[in-house]
């Protein structure tokens, strides 16, 4: 596939380096009977790497100059689709209705990267796994522990909902044009079963974001009007704590505590 000339309004770093492509494929470790779905193809790099396992491949590409390249180096293969559109809109629920569950992988620019993760996370039912290239900072939020400055909505939601682990680091060098930051491979499984008591995902998504608000500010802070310092303590949380500081239990506790909007405005 012919070099192209990356376009900074589409976040475009394509990868190049053939030692790290190897260890995402191996890390994907793509079969036959697989369907898999790439964000963002770019070049074909990766796609090139995955394809020959003879799985079904669904490309999902923004910039309509890459797609004629990407048509004559890949349409041979009889599992190979593309899908010229933004991923942020795109319908992954019909594709898994053609034979899921789907298994995700992509290169992704950092302005789309939280908002797709967390859309991928309602639809985590028709994923098998998903497997991510990313800002070295969003992998060690989505991986971060309670009590880290790194440890926000990103990753308690992921972790609620998925198996998070955070592969390897990857130089800018390795991609052209070199971004200024560190990139990172991470893995995210979503859970067949779950250690914690079931909430409504919109809730909990609810909770998270009122608790992280004000990152600097208390719970008592960025709760008030919901739960008092009475409410909170009969939960076992200290009202002086900040957000950061919670687990993903005491999050599922305050989730069930506190009020829906309709409750409230009653």
């Amino acid at each position: 596939m012919r070099k192209h000339q990356p376009r900074k309004r589409f976040g475009q770093n394509f990868l190049r380096d053939e030692g790290v492509i190897d260890a995402i494929a191996r890390a994907i470790s793509p079969a036959t009977p697989d369907h898999i779905v790439e964000i963002g193809p770019g070049e074909g790099a990766l796609t090139s790497a995955l394809i020959g396992s003879g799985c079904r491949l669904d490309a999902i590409e923004l910039d309509r100059d890459l797609t004629a390249g990407l048509l004559a180096a890949f349409s041979i293969h009889p599992g190979f689709t593309l899908h010229s559109g933004d991923a942020l809109r795109f319908d992954f629920g019909a594709l898994a209705k053609e034979g899921g569950p789907l298994r995700i992988v992509g290169n992704l620019p950092y302005n789309i990267s939280t908002p797709l993760i967390i859309q991928l996370l309602t639809q985590r039912h028709i994923v098998q796994d998903m497997h991510f290239m990313l800002q070295l900072e969003v992998v060690e939020r989505l991986a971060a522990a309670p009590g880290s400055k790194l440890w926000g909505r990103l990753g308690v939601l992921a972790q609620y909902h998925c198996e998070v682990e955070a592969l390897f680091e990857v130089p800018p060098e390795s991609f052209h044009p070199p971004p200024k930051v560190q990139s990172a491979v991470v893995r995210l499984a979503p859970r067949k079963t779950s250690p914690w008591v079931e909430v409504d995902e919109t809730a909990l998504g609810r909770c998270v974001a009122l608790c992280f608000a004000q990152r600097r500010k208390t719970l008592r802070n960025n709760l008030k009007g919901y739960l008092d310092d009475v409410a909170l303590r009969a939960l076992g949380i200290d009202p002086g704590a900040r957000a950061e500081t919670l687990s993903i239990e005491n999050f599922i506790a305050l989730t069930r505590a506190l009020p829906t909007p309709a409750e409230k405005d009653v």
